[in-house]
């Protein structure tokens, strides 16, 4: 195993935000993550040298752009026989700092293949040469998201920010984090006013983080799972545009490993990818999210020992461990392993163990350096932006295996008076297994292994505690993905003069699109799955919510109201029983989205506006085990 970082001594920071934005108490207290490095070596890893190739190596000049063009969608960008359709479409979508970051992507990649005598790549200026500013409609609001322009022009600036205020008022401020503009030219309007952001704290202690709160537009809010897998990836895509443009407006450089290959393992559940887990989980359970085994390991802590003191930073025996991790191999799938045999840390360090022995890191080789940058950001409202834009980009597996383990955490902090674990305590000892992938640090400079601890464990601190705003989808990224399969449906002819021209005549559309008045219905008729054969009819008025459509179903179906009803209801209806309105759910499906779970607080006078073909469908929700 590669030499781990060695504690270094206590350095006080500068009064000026720098990297690390801890208190300086916190800075002082990171010995939990240092214990848990010489635990971590101290047990039975596999070595360095087994030829395993756990480490990522750094991609070649170019080999990042080209990559990143490909996970983007737009690897038809590098050829130079012309687009097809879907990144047409996907470039149609993008803001003014979105349409940069392609550009220097495509501008980099030129370079790298010209040096290395390639076959020419199109010239940006044959893509987005006559791509002009526009007004992209946001999710939520009238207001709309404009795209600024960054070269020539002064925009309108925003009202000017107020002074910071003290730590304890900050504490106890709620704070309004807005997803109805794409992140990057916020900060392009930030930098332009030269303020910092409204609320911005460039240092906290642990118990002075300010809470934020996402105001609900009137097509409410998105979670991760309320989009169908196909506009989820497309979500990712546009994620990593935008995180990308994000970082070129704050001056950081991304760096990019590229995951090694490894051996085959002969084990069934650790060291085992997340995709092969959950492909041998659905063989059972077909609508397994999350592994059931990292499931397992949750359920057992959180039944009994979450008031354990010490819990997670207390180890266990390490040949308990090993022999527990034995049976697990040899009778999980058979359930003859028992749980109620397992003490607390035992179970908790089987836990760490399983998460650093996984083949890539939790959080990806590709984007765990991205997340070692978020502390690099002097702002903590930015910090969440770039950081929540992450959280999108990594694949379902992952995010899904993410999410269960940070809910867990947070019932671990939640314990803090019987357990004596904080919050800070909590992110230090996680960190290590989360940021040194099977405890095998990156190589980095000298003197850089306290900065890597204390940014680290900053992010699982910030995971840990803003988790709810993580697992919302931006409602401006909904707006992006709605106007990708809006445009899905035209289809651009490749001889009418270029991407160019297609490019102004798409732009030219949706501006008059918007101007037509449409013929806006009274009554909304919803279909419903089950167990009304025929569709509920509502009044489509300004005030109609999801909510109230949900609660007339339920009504109907209440049997109070069985002798209320006409003969012609009681013919329409299935047997009768009492129907819970958190069994059922109001869908989105078809239009300009795949499959859209609707938030109670959705309006649906602005959602039919927002997408007017689409069809309104009431069931019940999917059930995924594990989430």
């Amino acid at each position: 195993m590669s030499q781990l970082p060695q504690k270094d001594p206590p350095r006080s920071h500068p009064a000026e935000c720098s990297h690390s934005q801890l208190s300086s108490m916190e800075s002082l207290s990171m010995d939990g993550f240092w214990m848990e490095v010489e635990q971590i070596q101290q047990r039975d890893e596999r070595k360095a040298e087994d030829g395993s190739g756990s480490e990522g190596r750094l991609p070649e000049e170019g080999e990042i752009e080209s990559q990143w063009l490909q996970d983007t969608g737009l690897s038809g960008l590098l050829g130079g026989l012309g687009l097809d359709s879907h990144p047409r479409r996907l470039l149609s979508t993008l803001t003014q700092t979105q349409v940069a970051a392609v550009c220097r992507r495509l501008e980099i990649y030129n370079r790298s293949a010209r040096r290395r005598h390639k076959a020419p790549v199109r010239d940006v200026r044959d893509i987005f040469g006559g791509f002009n500013s526009g007004e992209m409609s946001s999710e939520n609001g009238d207001s709309g998201m404009k795209w600024t322009q960054l070269s020539s022009g002064t925009p309108k600036s925003p009202p000017a920010a107020a002074k910071p205020e003290g730590l304890q008022a900050q504490a106890g401020r709620e704070e309004v984090f807005h997803m109805d503009s794409a992140y990057s030219e916020q900060a392009v309007l930030l930098l332009q006013r030269g303020g910092p952001p409204l609320g911005s704290t460039c240092t906290w202690s642990q118990g002075a983080l300010p809470k934020f709160r996402i105001p609900k537009g009137r097509l409410g809010l998105t979670r991760t799972g309320d989009l169908s897998l196909e506009d989820m990836k497309k979500i990712h895509a546009l994620a990593l545009i935008e995180f990308t443009a994000l970082c070129d407006v704050l001056g950081l450089e991304l760096k990019r490993s590229k995951a090694g290959k490894r051996k085959a393992t002969e084990t069934r559940l650790f060291g085992v990818s997340l995709e092969a887990l959950l492909e041998a989980d659905r063989k059972t359970l077909p609508s397994t999210q999350v592994p059931l085994v990292l499931q397992a390991l949750l359920s057992c802590l959180e039944k009994r020992g979450l008031d354990t003191e010490g819990i997670l930073r207390v180890p266990g025996s390490q040949a308990r461990v090993k022999g527990l991790e034995q049976k697990l191999e040899r009778d999980f799938y058979t359930g003859l392993f028992r749980w109620e045999e397992v003490r607390h840390n035992d179970a908790s360090d089987l836990l760490k163990r399983f998460i650093r022995e996984l083949p890539t890191p939790l959080l990806t080789a590709e984007y765990l350096p991205a997340f070692a940058v978020v502390p690099n950001i002097p702002h903590l409202k930015q910090r969440l932006q770039a950081l929540h834009l992450l959280i999108l980009v990594l694949p379902e597996p992952n995010r899904n295996a993410l999410k269960a383990l940070l809910e867990f955490l947070r019932k671990v902090v939640a314990r803090e008076q019987s357990n004596k674990m904080t919050l800070w305590n909590v992110s230090t000892v996680m960190a290590p297994n989360l940021f040194l992938h099977r405890g095998q640090p990156p190589k980095l400079s000298k003197g850089k292994e306290k900065q890597l601890a204390e940014g680290a464990a900053e992010v699982v601190q910030m995971m840990v505690h803003y988790q709810d705003l993580l697992w919302t989808v931006a409602s401006f990224l909904v707006a992006q993905v709605r106007k990708v399969n809006d445009s899905s449906s035209r289809r651009p002819q490749l001889c009418d003069g270029g991407l160019k021209t297609w490019l102004r005549r798409i732009h030219a559309d949706r501006d008059k699109a918007g101007d037509r008045p449409e013929a806006t219905p009274k009554v909304a008729k919803i279909q419903v799955a089950w167990p009304i054969k025929d569709p509920l009819e509502v009044p489509l008025t300004p005030s109609t919510k999801v909510a109230h459509v949900l609660r007339q179903f339920t009504e109907c179906l209440s049997p109070g109201l069985q002798g209320q009803q006409g003969s012609e209801d009681k013919n329409s209806l299935l047997p009768r029983r009492s129907v819970n309105s958190a069994n059922t759910v109001l869908y989105e499906i078809g239009g300009n989205i795949s499959e859209h779970r609707l938030d109670p607080d959705t309006y649906l006078l602005d959602l039919y506006r927002a997408n007017p073909l689409g069809q309104w469908v009431i069931k019940q929700p999917h059930l995924s085990p594990g989430l």
